[in-house]
């Protein structure tokens, strides 16, 4: 990054890892298509494949149970679904229960209608409310299908983690799927999917340093699946029609590839987010850091600064050569405060700023976020009481 830029905004996307460039280069070079059986058709189907196998093992997964779709958005709509099939037998779900803070295109329900979607609130540290879920569940009337659990491994505002096992132990105490959004989770945290009761993981490729336009959902099994939103071709076994995207599927299961390898060398260091936390607190003492006495990702910082709304911020950062959020980079456009923060209690309009850095972050990175927010405040605390409240 040039010394007079610093980006620190992984969660928004991650960029383009030399290993997913060179598979996405490698992959535009061939001619064939996966589906076709002759020469130049294996060669391609032996690259999609072995992307697949990368991104299984990112969540130790079998590779025939990886589906790959056009992003998260596209999983989620898919998983979504009140129809899904056991074998070739229609199995219906009557009801989707979606925690508060979740990303917009979890809370958008998928095929749901809206009265037969529910929120399940969060506490103040943005953790599901479980006895909460626990009593939808029980009162769950299954004689017209079955429940359908949906939530965030980790929070793309937040970086809040859930205890996702122990929600699946739920889900499953009362006989519903569970589908976890696990986007900003995988890569940066352990991911299983053989330990946390998850019938299914959604994964983005543009999150962990591969190309964007393409994600996938993972299930546990492919006894029970949803029908396909997507019909026509066989591809992906019938799942998610439609020639394979070659080149960012490859990028995709290099990505992963990398992901997995940096978890088993001992994973995402926490040094960075410690250094940023204490800096924010020493330069602004009436700072809230969102979630701080809960486990976070290792990358995610969300913080506000007392009578300055997000966008403001963000702003004056961008101006002085940070690349931060204001909220998720997927709501951008919008205005007014955080549904995150208003899920969470904080009804107050301001916002929050999210950093979220990789390993490869560099001191002097942190040093231009601190310098910057040291001239931020100190405009702030020069500013008129009236001013500062219209900031």
């Amino acid at each position: 990054m040039a010394r007079n830029r610093a980006y620190l905004d992984y969660n928004a996307s991650a960029p383009l890892i030399p290993a997913a460039r060179d598979a996405v280069v490698h992959a535009l070079k061939q001619t064939g298509n996966p589906s076709s059986v002759h020469q130049e058709g294996r060669a391609t189907k032996a690259i999609l494949e072995a992307a697949r196998r990368d991104v299984a093992a990112l969540v130790n997964a079998k590779p025939d149970h990886v589906v790959f779709t056009s992003g998260a958005t596209e999983a989620a709509s898919t998983l979504l679904t009140p129809h899904y099939v056991m074998g070739r037998a229609p199995m219906r779900l009557s009801r989707l229960y979606v925690s508060a803070s979740e990303h917009p295109c979890m809370l958008a329900g998928g095929q749901f209608s809206a009265e037969k979607i529910e929120k399940v609130p969060v506490d103040g540290n943005g953790l599901l409310d479980l006895e909460h879920l626990r009593a939808l569940l029980a009162a769950h009337d299954r004689s017209g299908g079955l429940p359908l659990v949906a939530v965030q491994a980790a929070n793309n505002e937040t970086g809040i983690v859930q205890p996702i096992a122990v929600i699946g132990a739920l889900v499953k105490e009362f006989g519903g799927l569970f589908v976890v959004d696990s986007v900003q989770a995988a890569g940066r945290i352990p991911v299983d999917i053989t330990t946390c009761y998850a019938d299914y993981l959604i994964l983005s490729s543009h999150k962990i340093g591969g190309p964007k336009g393409v994600g996938a959902f993972v299930a546990f099994s492919d006894l029970v699946m949803p029908k396909a939103l997507i019909r026509g071709g066989g591809q992906e076994k019938g799942h998610r029609a439609g020639t394979e995207a070659l080149p960012v599927v490859a990028g995709f299961g290099a990505a992963a590839r990398v992901a997995s390898e940096r978890l088993k060398s001992g994973g995402w260091p926490i040094r960075n987010r410690e250094t940023i936390e204490r800096g924010i607190r020493a330069i602004a003492s009436d700072a809230i850091i969102y979630g701080e006495t809960v486990e976070r990702l290792p990358n995610t910082t969300f913080f506000s600064l007392a009578k300055m709304k997000a966008e403001t911020v963000q702003i004056a950062f961008d101006l002085a050569g940070i690349a931060l959020s204001a909220g998720s980079a997927c709501s951008s456009g919008k205005v007014g405060p955080s549904h995150v923060l208003a899920a969470m209690g904080y009804g107050d309009g301001m916002g929050g700023l999210r950093v979220s850095t990789a390993p490869e972050t560099s001191e002097e990175d942190i040093a231009l976020l601190l310098d910057a927010l040291k001239n931020i405040v100190a405009r702030r605390d020069r500013s008129k009481p009236a001013a500062a409240d219209a900031a």
